[in-house]
């Protein structure tokens, strides 16, 4: 059984971690997230899960307008080319569906199979915002408590700047 939003909340109030949760109506894209700015301060995230080629499993989580080049982003992170991973591994590893893709999902991957990639321009910020395991609500977290609840779950986060299309900037 996956860890629910309360043992996430209780896991990080375990490691003296501070959180501030906010409940909200379902979301499922970032688009509609951004209908919250000003109610959420801090920094806002897209997260990509992602499978290699050598089946290795791989979660981005990257500043919400940062665009990401796919094709060129397994150069960066030190990987085979990547794809979307199916919804099913998603469930299977992270405990969550689609939509509710977040760092914090990885309080369920207990045999690490998931290498948790964050993006610098993300980490630049002090403050960060995720789900807490539903898209019905958002935790807030500092950047360096981020990384102490991934260290303290078993996953070493590579911190990288990643590749944008060409043609655009971040």
């Amino acid at each position: 059984m996956p860890a629910s939003r309360d043992d996430l909340l209780r896991f990080l109030a375990d490691l003296g971690i501070e959180t501030e949760t906010v409940d909200h109506p379902a979301l499922f894209t970032v688009e509609q997230s951004q209908e919250l700015r000003g109610e959420i301060a801090g920094a806002h995230s897209k997260n990509l899960f992602l499978k290699d080629k050598k089946d290795r499993i791989w979660l981005v989580v990257a500043e919400e307008e940062t665009p990401i080049d796919l094709k060129r982003l397994h150069e960066t992170i030190g990987s085979a080319r990547v794809s979307f991973g199916r919804a099913e591994l998603m469930e299977e590893v992270l405990g969550v569906s689609p939509g509710s893709v977040t760092p914090f999902g990885v309080i369920n991957d207990k045999g690490t199979r998931v290498t948790v990639v964050l993006d610098a321009r993300l980490m630049a910020h002090e403050v960060l915002n995720f789900h807490p395991l539903v898209n019905t609500a958002t935790t807030t977290i500092g950047r360096d408590d981020l990384v102490r609840f991934l260290r303290a779950t078993g996953h070493e986060p590579l911190i990288r700047d990643l590749p944008v299309p060409p043609g655009t900037s971040a």
